[in-house]
């Protein structure tokens, strides 16, 4: 049985034809199909960690008794 060689992109060097949705290491032009619609995967992949600030009136999840166990200690 054969494998594929494996090839290896770093992302900053990674484009996405848009035409043949082949990932390739040319900003020029697809190595699969000649296309020129490239898309830089770096600019969509490779983005700083958004960082979610909670609003002050949240007070976070909110956890509900056991149905049984409230209506134990309403009847003792």
């Amino acid at each position: 049985m054969t494998y594929p060689m494996m090839q290896h992109i770093p992302l900053k060097s990674a484009y996405l034809c848009q035409d043949c949705n082949c990932i390739g290491n040319c900003a020029e032009q697809c190595p699969a199909c000649a296309s020129s619609v490239l898309l830089n995967l770096s600019c969509v992949l490779d983005r700083e960690p958004e960082t979610v600030v909670a609003a002050e009136t949240h007070s976070g999840p909110r956890f509900y008794p056991h149905p049984v166990a409230e209506f134990t200690a309403m009847v003792a």
